[in-house]
């Protein structure tokens, strides 16, 4: 069975233009890379529980632990973007929600890394290193390119909802 993920984009719009809030990943891998590394703050299920309502739930508590940004708690607020399927197999859930950011990161999520590879040494590196708002066409260069499809799938309904 392929990992399941799931994932919130925070979006604002300004004078008409979309702008989707995307945050890089920590750790010496992604120090210099820039595009296609960015991805929406998601993260694995990890409780079996894959309704609606459970995996809204792993989004929001994600969101936050990767940014520090209380997400709304209502969930007629998002936008359900549906799922994609990532390069790796794993699936990713998304929603979308109308939002705004200080401009202050407040990771609360690290990871254990071995570093250097195979050198039997351990560092603790943020899963986020890096976040903000960017015009939609420019998040589509800089995000992980399956994940292209969600900002595509935003933009559609917001069009829709006109």
């Amino acid at each position: 069975m392929p990992r399941i993920s799931t994932g919130l984009v925070m979006y604002k719009l300004k004078d008409n233009n979309l702008f989707v809030f995307i945050v890089h990943p920590g750790g010496p891998f992604w120090k210099n890379k820039d595009e296609g590394a960015w991805s929406i703050p998601k993260g694995e299920v990890d409780d079996n529980k894959f309704d609606i309502q459970s995996l809204l739930k792993n989004a929001r508590r994600e969101f936050k632990e990767e940014t520090g940004i209380s997400p709304p708690e209502n969930s007629e607020d998002y936008i359900y973007l549906d799922s994609i399927k990532q390069k790796n197999n794993k699936i990713v859930h998304a929603w979308a929600f109308p939002g705004n950011w200080s401009g202050l990161l407040m990771c609360s999520s690290f990871v254990n890394i071995e570093y250097p590879y195979l050198s039997g040494k351990f560092i603790k590196i943020p899963e986020v290193d890096k976040a903000d708002f960017f015009p939609a066409d420019i998040a589509k260069k800089k995000i992980n390119p399956a994940q292209v499809e969600l900002i595509e799938r935003l933009e559609e309904k917001l069009m829709n909802k006109k």
